[in-house]
């Protein structure tokens, strides 16, 4: 969370003069009291997305003297989006465009939102660093380990290639809520959510962070950002001979695991005013805060794009459903400027 409660301890002495101002402050209105306590903008969604938008609430609460209160919390993408559509939250962080099913939900619940990319991920093959075999994998070998097929069959490196060392094959990846679940399954094995279940499976990164680093036969997937704050712990994988990096993904060879990501604004709470500055807020220094934890930030046109959609309120998504595969910064660029 980027807010912390803070506790406070009452004494006699606190408590007698607490009353006291009460007895002579009789007069002040519930109204006036209430209206000390800070906004509040709930988050929730995506720990892909997380380290993004909790630099910027961070830096946002202390524009504000802290008069906006921002929670940011990390149940996935798909967690994230069913608090979304059942208006518990007002953005919704996603490392993956909303899904058909989700659309429906907040259609049932009269929910709009406004849909607006604010990065790119290059979703990362991690290993341990003293695994000295895997140094490039291919989708093919990927699938191997992760399709449903090699539930309790593929359990040893050397059953994905040949030359690979007769050492247990130990999983670590994103849980069933996870966006990035979707994305890789959809990337590599071919169909969304479709993974072997006998790995380590958690929402939050830092958990498969932690486990990659502890075992020398371990190899996980999550966002570029983890990997990139954690290089002395884990070792990136290519993918078809290519490292994940900024370059890479710019220039579209890291594929097909660079991925746009996005925030979500309820249309309803965009008309408060404390929500419009963040969002706002959020536009204008994405492109200073997306690099600084380590993911890479859309061409300055992109920024221009998502803060018109925002101010002009347009609402929807630019993906009807669906969630492509490879899709290139200049795809999207493209997507976005035709809405």
């Amino acid at each position: 969370m980027v807010v912390h409660k803070r506790k406070f301890k009452l004494n006699r002495f606190t408590t007698i003069a607490a009353m006291a101002v009460a007895a002579t402050t009789i007069g002040v209105s519930v109204s006036s009291v209430k209206s000390q306590s800070p906004a509040l903008i709930k988050i929730d969604g995506s720990s892909t997305v997380y380290p993004v938008t909790a630099a910027v609430a961070e830096e946002f609460q202390r524009s504000k003297g802290n008069a906006v209160r921002v929670t940011v919390g990390i149940s996935g993408t798909g967690g994230g989006f069913k608090k979304f559509c059942r208006g518990e939250t007002d953005v919704s962080n996603a490392s993956r465009p909303i899904l058909a099913e989700e659309l429906q939900a907040c259609r049932a619940a009269g929910v709009q939102f406004i849909e607006l990319p604010v990065a790119y991920d290059a979703l990362t093959v991690v290993v341990n660093p003293q695994n000295n075999w895997a140094t490039n994998i291919s989708v093919a070998e990927l699938k191997k380990m992760w399709e449903p097929a090699s539930q309790g069959s593929v359990t040893k490196w050397n059953q994905v290639r040949q030359g690979w060392p007769n050492a247990p094959l130990k999983l670590f990846g994103p849980g069933a809520d996870s966006g990035t679940f979707d994305y890789f399954t959809e990337a590599v094995v071919g169909k969304s959510k479709s993974s072997r279940g006998d790995y380590t499976a958690s929402e939050d990164d830092n958990v498969l962070v932690q486990g990659v680093s502890r075992d020398r036969s371990a190899l996980g997937y999550f966002g570029y950002a983890y990997y990139e704050a954690n290089r002395s712990r884990l070792k990136a994988v290519a993918v078809n001979g290519v490292l994940p990096s900024r370059q890479t993904v710019e220039n579209g060879s890291y594929k097909p695991l660079s991925r746009p990501i996005f925030i979500y604004v309820n249309a309803k709470a965009a008309q408060r005013g404390e929500v419009r500055d963040f969002v706002s807020f959020y536009m204008s220094n994405a492109p200073r805060l997306v690099p600084a934890v380590k993911y890479v930030p859309l061409p300055a046109q992109a920024y221009t794009i998502a803060s018109q959609h925002f101010q002009n309120r347009k609402l929807g998504t630019v993906f009807a459903g669906d969630a492509p595969v490879g899709l290139t910064i200049q795809q999207l660029l493209q997507r976005e400027a035709r809405q």
